[in-house]
């Protein structure tokens, strides 16, 4: 992908993200930060508890999934680390972090997850929910799975949900347009990516679902369509 063409899309994303944060508060109905992701809370309890946990969340976003991990960890002392490009999201899981009385458990880091360094076999669990396909390239996609795998201690869990075969249209007219969306991925591409990823790894669940989503690109309205892919791996002790 050419810089203007992904610094374009990078441009569409940040403006949707940002309207969203902005007319959607954590937790409440009308948008998909409504609730956390119920499999990434049912996942953390498989993980050994013998030792305070240590959790790496690529592309944490304003805390959707951060702050109920956090509060779950309260009892453990364990820690969450979100890493997400864009400053407003980090600004507000700060205060949200401080609402539901969780900030002495997370941290954050502002960083395009494409580059970002995970040190080796640090966290116990790394989440990547609909971050991956935000990479700047098919390329850094693998590299990203590469790092995170080579992150996870023994025993440890990587979660992963991205979209794939995405595709948008125009609501009002029913046309398909331009895809907005750095990877753009078939289904079958990406599970064959993963699989070779985590070869020697234990599978804790695959599922694909169709999603549609509203969103809006520079107030024409759109509709996104894609199947959501979640790959979820166990390193074996």
């Amino acid at each position: 992908m050419n810089t203007a063409r992904l610094q374009r899309i990078r441009e569409e994303e940040k403006q949707y993200h940002e309207d969203c944060f902005e007319q959607h508060r954590l937790y409440t109905k009308g948008s998909w930060l409504d609730k956390p992701i119920p499999l990434i809370m049912e996942l953390v309890k498989q993980i050994d508890h013998a030792h305070p946990l240590s959790i790496l969340d690529l592309g944490c976003g304003v805390g959707r999934n951060s702050i109920p991990l956090a509060q779950w960890l309260k009892s453990s002392l364990g820690h969450v680390h979100g890493v997400d490009l864009l400053d407003m999201a980090l600004e507000k899981l700060h205060t949200y972090s401080k609402e539901f009385s969780v900030e002495h458990l997370i941290s954050t880091e502002q960083a395009d997850i494409s580059t970002y360094e995970i040190p080796p076999n640090s966290y116990d669990y790394i989440v990547a929910a609909s971050s991956l396909e935000h990479v700047k390239s098919d390329t850094a996609f693998k590299q990203v799975l590469r790092r995170m795998a080579a992150g996870t201690k023994p025993g440890g869990i990587n979660f992963i949900m991205m979209n794939t075969n995405i595709e948008e249209f125009n609501r009002q007219t029913g046309r398909k347009r331009e895809t907005l969306i750095e990877v753009v991925m078939p289904k079958e591409n990406a599970l064959t990516i993963l699989q070779s990823n985590y070869e020697g790894w234990e599978q804790l669940h695959l599922s694909d679902t169709p999603m549609r989503l509203d969103i809006s690109r520079h107030d024409v309205p759109v509709i996104l369509k894609a199947d959501s892919l979640t790959y979820v791996v166990k390193l074996p002790n």
